[in-house]
């Protein structure tokens, strides 16, 4: 079973943006995969705030301070409601993280939650957006990495 899965190919231009895509469900995975690469970035995926931690190289064996194979992350995208670690947990320990802590975060739900939004926002969350994802939310995920 692979890890962590990088969409980039080796000729990629080190222009594009990389986003990190946490989500335990396959297909809103691949979707928001699609629709970031779509829109001219590089992404890499994990399917849990573990293996996203470890990717970044915040998990409990790293103390690097670059992620596991060295590429700089521009923003991270992740789901609020996994098992294990929920997308709320995974951003507070981003923000807890000297060396991740000005990485924009977009937490994504199904649900739409005024409570859970409020929270996220507090905790340092760039963007709350719901699911399912669609093409003018990515342009709005774009603007916010190239400062456009």
């Amino acid at each position: 079973m692979e890890t962590f899965a990088s969409s980039a190919s080796s000729l990629s231009i080190s222009s594009e943006p990389h986003v990190l895509a946490v989500d335990d469900n396959l297909v809103d995975r691949k979707l928001v995969e699609k629709l970031l690469k779509k829109s001219s970035c590089k992404v890499t995926t994990a399917e849990d705030g573990l293996r996203a931690l470890e990717y970044l190289g915040l998990g409990a064996h790293h103390d690097s301070s670059t992620n596991s194979n060295g590429s700089k992350v521009n923003m991270i995208i992740t789901d609020y409601c996994m098992p294990g670690m929920t997308g709320y947990e995974l951003l507070k320990k981003i923000k807890e993280s000297s060396i991740m802590k000005d990485v924009p975060v977009v937490i994504v739900s199904s649900e739409n939650i005024p409570t859970r939004i409020n929270q996220c926002m507090e905790e340092g969350a760039q963007i709350f957006m719901l699911k399912p994802l669609k093409h003018s939310d990515v342009e709005r995920l774009r603007c916010q990495i190239t400062q456009c």
